[in-house]
């Protein structure tokens, strides 16, 4: 049996599992393969850029980033752009631009060989089972299960294992859209970008090497599609020329207002990162509150696993 089973293989889940070390026995398991050096297969609709705070996590843990994990051009500058009243304005704040499947395989070969990994592995579900939770997931083809006595959803918004503690109140639902468009000359800067007719949250443009990534968090539930046809549409009325589209990709977001909808999990079920809601209710930032989530439980977890809610 495990002391700990983690699901999801992003920043939060690898954090924590590295940080377990061989303190515990862990497990850790993700549906994409992470478990290979780069080489392309999954696009997380991110912007990834790592903001000062997430900085700031990397230099507490001891990390420094590899070569591996950089794209250009780095960031020192945010441009604000208000499509209503055309105003623009410019404000100093340095971003480290990095290719976020390079930074999540990066993250998981730092953990410690103590801990069994399963990548490509799909979760199903758990249960309770006398004083252990039962985990089900499908590796290799097979259906399998493991007791453990700690079970951690780090699996993002749509996290399975929140689904799985049932009912409850949840951040307020977005969709953030991506869309990749070739460029001759990136801009310098990390664009947001305000309009009410497009969203209440806001959306943004960043460099990265000869494409820029044009996005925008939209409330679920409304014409996301035709509202990013208006952001695009609008963009171009301000002198922005996106060029040839590459590709687009989108994916769920979730938006915690005023503690609202923020879980810490139940029982033996822990939740950290952005499946127990943990985001920027301003701009979405995520990284860095999975580190601190994953820091956090990993303290918490030096006391033992009995009562570590």
């Amino acid at each position: 049996m495990y002391d700990v089973i983690i699901i999801g293989g992003g920043p939060a889940g690898s954090t924590l599992a590295r940080l377990l070390g061989d303190r515990l026995k862990g497990l850790i398991l993700d549906q994409r393969d992470l478990g290979r050096s780069f080489a392309g297969g999954f696009e997380k609709c991110c912007g990834g850029l790592l903001a000062p705070d997430a900085q700031e996590m990397l230099a507490r843990f001891g990390l420094g980033l590899p070569k591996s994990v950089l794209t250009g051009p780095q960031l020192f500058a945010v441009r604000t752009i208000d499509l209503v009243s055309g105003q623009q304005r410019y404000y100093p704040r340095n971003y480290i631009n990095v290719s976020r499947e390079a930074f999540d395989r990066w993250l998981v070969s730092l953990l410690p060989q103590q801990v069994d990994s399963l990548w490509g592995a799909n979760f199903l579900g758990f249960s309770q089972v006398s004083e252990a939770v039962e985990v089900s997931y499908i590796y290799g083809g097979q259906r399998q299960k493991a007791l453990t006595r700690i079970l951690v959803g780090a699996d993002g918004a749509l996290s399975r294992v929140r689904a799985g503690l049932g009912p409850g109140s949840k951040p307020r639902s977005y969709v953030a859209l991506q869309e990749w468009f070739e460029v001759s000359e990136p801009m310098p800067y990390f664009s947001a970008v305000f309009d009410p007719a497009i969203t209440d949250f806001y959306a943004w443009m960043i460099p990265k090497n000869q494409m820029l990534l044009v996005g925008a968090a939209i409330p679920a539930g409304t014409d996301v599609l035709a509202r990013f046809a208006l952001l695009k549409q609008k963009l171009h009325g301000q002198g922005f020329d996106l060029g040839n589209s590459v590709r687009r990709r989108g994916t769920s977001l979730l938006r915690p207002l005023a503690g609202h909808g923020l879980s810490r999990g139940a029982g033996q079920v822990v939740l950290i990162g952005e499946a127990a809601g943990w985001v920027s209710p301003s701009s979405a930032e995520g990284i860095s509150y999975a580190f601190r989530s994953a820091l956090a439980l990993a303290r918490a977890l030096d006391k033992g696993c009995e009562g570590v809610l």
